[in-house]
Protein backbone atom coordinates (compact mmCIF):
# COMPACT_ATOMS: atom_id res chain seq x y z
CA UNK A 1 0.00 0.00 0.00
CA UNK A 2 0.99 3.29 -1.06
CA UNK A 3 2.04 5.96 1.47
CA UNK A 4 0.95 9.35 1.68
CA UNK A 5 4.15 11.64 2.20
CA UNK A 6 6.31 8.79 0.55
CA UNK A 7 9.35 10.62 -0.80
CA UNK A 8 8.41 13.99 0.70
CA UNK A 9 10.64 16.02 3.55
CA UNK A 10 9.09 17.66 6.64
CA UNK A 11 10.24 20.24 9.15
CA UNK A 12 8.36 19.75 12.54
CA UNK A 13 9.25 22.75 14.77
CA UNK A 14 9.02 22.36 18.41
CA UNK A 15 8.89 18.23 17.67
CA UNK A 16 10.51 16.88 20.69
CA UNK A 17 7.34 16.58 22.89
CA UNK A 18 3.67 17.24 23.10
CA UNK A 19 1.62 18.06 19.39
CA UNK A 20 5.17 18.30 17.83
CA UNK A 21 6.36 14.72 17.99
CA UNK A 22 3.00 12.99 17.49
CA UNK A 23 2.74 15.16 13.92
CA UNK A 24 6.41 14.18 13.16
CA UNK A 25 5.71 10.81 13.83
CA UNK A 26 2.33 10.48 11.92
CA UNK A 27 4.01 12.45 9.09
CA UNK A 28 7.38 9.44 9.19
CA UNK A 29 4.34 6.54 9.31
CA UNK A 30 3.00 8.04 5.83
CA UNK A 31 6.71 8.02 4.14
CA UNK A 32 7.84 11.48 5.07
CA UNK A 33 11.82 12.12 5.92
CA UNK A 34 11.34 14.30 9.13
CA UNK A 35 13.51 17.20 10.96
CA UNK A 36 12.55 17.12 14.12
CA UNK A 37 13.75 20.64 15.47
CA UNK A 38 14.06 21.45 19.39
CA UNK A 39 15.09 24.38 21.59
CA UNK A 40 16.31 22.85 24.66
CA UNK A 41 14.70 19.69 24.75
CA UNK A 42 17.48 17.44 23.39
CA UNK A 43 16.64 14.06 25.03
CA UNK A 44 12.96 14.31 23.80
CA UNK A 45 14.15 15.51 19.97
CA UNK A 46 16.20 12.33 20.14
CA UNK A 47 13.45 9.91 21.52
CA UNK A 48 11.15 11.00 18.48
CA UNK A 49 13.49 10.44 16.33
CA UNK A 50 14.77 7.22 17.59
CA UNK A 51 11.17 5.92 17.57
CA UNK A 52 10.64 7.07 14.01
CA UNK A 53 13.48 5.26 12.94
CA UNK A 54 12.49 1.90 15.22
CA UNK A 55 9.22 2.24 13.11
CA UNK A 56 11.57 2.09 9.73
CA UNK A 57 10.95 5.94 9.01
CA UNK A 58 13.79 8.84 8.59
CA UNK A 59 14.43 11.44 11.07
CA UNK A 60 16.96 13.97 11.83
CA UNK A 61 17.17 16.11 15.14
CA UNK A 62 18.28 19.44 14.77
CA UNK A 63 18.42 22.48 17.72
CA UNK A 64 17.18 25.84 16.82
CA UNK A 65 15.80 28.60 18.40
CA UNK A 66 13.13 30.18 16.51
CA UNK A 67 13.84 33.51 17.44
CA UNK A 68 16.64 33.41 16.22
CA UNK A 69 17.19 33.64 12.03
CA UNK A 70 20.62 32.12 12.47
CA UNK A 71 19.21 28.95 14.20
CA UNK A 72 16.05 28.96 11.55
CA UNK A 73 18.92 29.35 8.66
CA UNK A 74 20.42 26.43 10.05
CA UNK A 75 17.36 24.05 10.53
CA UNK A 76 16.64 24.19 7.00
CA UNK A 77 20.49 23.53 5.83
CA UNK A 78 20.65 20.68 8.03
CA UNK A 79 17.54 19.38 6.30
CA UNK A 80 18.46 19.85 3.02
CA UNK A 81 21.79 18.67 3.94
CA UNK A 82 20.37 15.34 4.92
CA UNK A 83 17.42 15.09 3.05
CA UNK A 84 17.85 16.83 -0.10
CA UNK A 85 14.74 18.86 -0.49
CA UNK A 86 11.93 20.51 1.68
CA UNK A 87 7.76 20.07 0.80
CA UNK A 88 6.07 20.59 4.31
CA UNK A 89 6.87 22.52 7.15
CA UNK A 90 4.43 22.53 10.25
CA UNK A 91 4.89 25.69 12.28
CA UNK A 92 4.23 23.71 15.68
CA UNK A 93 6.90 25.85 18.25
CA UNK A 94 5.25 27.83 20.46
CA UNK A 95 4.89 29.03 24.28
CA UNK A 96 1.55 29.79 26.09
CA UNK A 97 1.11 31.25 29.84
CA UNK A 98 -1.80 33.14 31.36
CA UNK A 99 -2.27 35.91 32.93
CA UNK A 100 -4.54 38.82 33.77
CA UNK A 101 -3.95 42.06 32.24
CA UNK A 102 -2.41 43.31 35.51
CA UNK A 103 0.54 41.32 35.55
CA UNK A 104 1.24 41.42 31.58
CA UNK A 105 4.63 42.73 31.66
CA UNK A 106 6.82 43.85 28.45
CA UNK A 107 8.87 40.31 28.78
CA UNK A 108 5.51 38.40 28.62
CA UNK A 109 4.50 39.63 25.70
CA UNK A 110 7.81 39.46 23.80
CA UNK A 111 8.22 36.09 24.55
CA UNK A 112 5.02 34.74 22.74
CA UNK A 113 5.28 37.39 20.10
CA UNK A 114 9.03 36.67 19.21
CA UNK A 115 8.21 33.22 18.86
CA UNK A 116 4.69 32.47 18.14
CA UNK A 117 4.64 35.24 15.68
CA UNK A 118 7.48 36.30 14.69
CA UNK A 119 9.19 32.89 14.67
CA UNK A 120 6.15 31.33 12.83
CA UNK A 121 6.77 33.68 10.11
CA UNK A 122 10.50 33.91 10.01
CA UNK A 123 10.62 30.22 9.82
CA UNK A 124 7.96 30.49 6.77
CA UNK A 125 10.00 32.56 5.11
CA UNK A 126 13.05 30.84 4.80
CA UNK A 127 11.35 27.52 3.72
CA UNK A 128 10.56 29.74 0.66
CA UNK A 129 13.68 29.69 -0.26
CA UNK A 130 13.76 25.80 -0.03
CA UNK A 131 10.78 24.65 -1.41
CA UNK A 132 11.05 23.14 -4.51
CA UNK A 133 8.89 24.07 -8.39
CA UNK A 134 6.31 21.97 -7.31
CA UNK A 135 5.44 23.94 -4.22
CA UNK A 136 4.51 22.24 -0.68
CA UNK A 137 2.49 22.90 2.27
CA UNK A 138 2.93 25.06 5.48
CA UNK A 139 0.52 24.19 8.11
CA UNK A 140 0.29 26.65 11.44
CA UNK A 141 -0.33 25.38 14.66
CA UNK A 142 -2.61 27.90 16.37
CA UNK A 143 -5.45 27.14 18.69
CA UNK A 144 -9.09 27.42 19.48
CA UNK A 145 -8.39 30.25 22.19
CA UNK A 146 -9.24 32.59 19.02
CA UNK A 147 -12.96 31.69 19.16
CA UNK A 148 -13.87 30.68 22.91
CA UNK A 149 -10.92 34.01 23.96
CA UNK A 150 -10.68 32.53 27.67
CA UNK A 151 -10.07 35.35 30.31
CA UNK A 152 -6.37 35.81 31.37
CA UNK A 153 -4.58 34.76 27.78
CA UNK A 154 -4.99 38.21 26.06
CA UNK A 155 -1.49 37.92 24.91
CA UNK A 156 -1.54 34.16 23.99
CA UNK A 157 -4.44 34.50 22.24
CA UNK A 158 -3.53 37.56 20.80
CA UNK A 159 -0.29 35.77 19.14
CA UNK A 160 -2.55 32.92 17.69
CA UNK A 161 -5.36 35.28 16.43
CA UNK A 162 -2.08 36.73 14.29
CA UNK A 163 -1.10 33.01 13.45
CA UNK A 164 -4.83 32.91 11.79
CA UNK A 165 -5.00 36.10 9.78
CA UNK A 166 -1.35 34.97 8.52
CA UNK A 167 -2.08 31.78 7.90
CA UNK A 168 -5.02 33.22 5.09
CA UNK A 169 -2.59 36.17 4.04
CA UNK A 170 0.21 34.12 2.83
CA UNK A 171 -2.44 31.67 1.94
CA UNK A 172 -3.09 34.28 -1.21
CA UNK A 173 0.35 35.83 -0.52
CA UNK A 174 2.33 32.23 -1.98
CA UNK A 175 -0.25 30.43 -4.33
CA UNK A 176 1.15 31.52 -7.32
CA UNK A 177 4.05 29.73 -5.75
CA UNK A 178 1.35 26.28 -5.30
CA UNK A 179 2.20 26.56 -1.76
CA UNK A 180 -0.18 26.04 0.47
CA UNK A 181 -1.25 27.74 3.78
CA UNK A 182 -3.40 25.83 6.49
CA UNK A 183 -3.66 26.31 10.34
CA UNK A 184 -4.81 23.62 12.51
CA UNK A 185 -6.79 24.98 15.67
CA UNK A 186 -6.72 22.30 18.68
CA UNK A 187 -8.88 22.41 21.86
CA UNK A 188 -7.13 22.14 25.23
CA UNK A 189 -4.90 18.90 24.29
CA UNK A 190 -3.45 16.71 27.11
CA UNK A 191 0.58 17.09 26.66
CA UNK A 192 3.75 17.60 28.94
CA UNK A 193 3.15 20.98 28.69
CA UNK A 194 -0.70 21.20 30.02
CA UNK A 195 0.24 18.88 32.53
CA UNK A 196 2.96 20.72 34.35
CA UNK A 197 0.76 23.90 33.67
CA UNK A 198 -1.84 22.53 35.39
CA UNK A 199 -4.17 23.01 32.66
CA UNK A 200 -4.86 19.02 31.80
CA UNK A 201 -7.00 18.94 35.08
CA UNK A 202 -9.26 20.88 37.83
CA UNK A 203 -11.13 23.66 36.94
CA UNK A 204 -10.19 24.00 33.34
CA UNK A 205 -10.41 20.46 32.19
CA UNK A 206 -13.61 20.42 33.45
CA UNK A 207 -14.93 23.53 32.21
CA UNK A 208 -13.65 22.19 28.77
CA UNK A 209 -15.05 18.91 29.14
CA UNK A 210 -18.67 20.37 30.08
CA UNK A 211 -18.64 22.78 27.18
CA UNK A 212 -17.28 20.13 24.77
CA UNK A 213 -19.93 18.58 23.13
CA UNK A 214 -17.60 15.32 22.25
CA UNK A 215 -17.26 15.77 26.23
CA UNK A 216 -13.42 15.07 26.82
CA UNK A 217 -10.08 17.13 26.45
CA UNK A 218 -7.74 16.08 23.82
CA UNK A 219 -5.16 13.65 23.09
CA UNK A 220 -1.75 14.41 20.48
CA UNK A 221 -3.25 11.75 18.09
CA UNK A 222 -6.27 13.53 17.71
CA UNK A 223 -4.39 16.26 15.96
CA UNK A 224 -1.39 14.87 14.24
CA UNK A 225 -3.65 12.84 11.41
CA UNK A 226 -5.53 16.84 10.33
CA UNK A 227 -1.60 17.52 9.84
CA UNK A 228 -1.45 14.34 7.56
CA UNK A 229 -4.51 15.65 5.23
CA UNK A 230 -2.55 18.98 5.33
CA UNK A 231 0.86 17.52 4.26
CA UNK A 232 -0.50 15.47 1.42
CA UNK A 233 -2.12 15.51 -1.94
CA UNK A 234 -5.48 14.77 0.03
CA UNK A 235 -5.70 18.41 0.72
CA UNK A 236 -4.59 19.35 -2.75
CA UNK A 237 -7.31 22.33 -3.37
CA UNK A 238 -7.41 23.09 0.27
CA UNK A 239 -5.50 26.70 1.47
CA UNK A 240 -6.45 29.34 4.14
CA UNK A 241 -8.26 27.49 6.11
CA UNK A 242 -7.99 26.77 9.99
CA UNK A 243 -9.48 23.40 10.92
CA UNK A 244 -10.73 23.50 14.63
CA UNK A 245 -10.24 20.20 16.18
CA UNK A 246 -11.44 20.81 19.56
CA UNK A 247 -14.13 18.29 20.28
CA UNK A 248 -16.92 20.32 19.18
CA UNK A 249 -15.87 23.17 21.23
CA UNK A 250 -16.77 26.56 19.65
Amino acid sequence: MSRKLAGKVAVVTGASKGIGSAIARALAAEGASVTVNYASDKAGAERAVAEIQKAGGKAIAVQGDLRQQADIARLFTATLDAFGRLDVLVNNAGVYEFAPLAEITEEHYRRHFDLNVFGLLMATREALNHFGPEGGSVINISSTVTSITPPNSAVYTGTKGAVDAMTGVLAKELAPKNIRVNAINPGLIETEGTISGGLAEGDMRGWIEATTPLGRIGQVDDIAPAAVYFASDDSKYVTGECLRVAGGLR
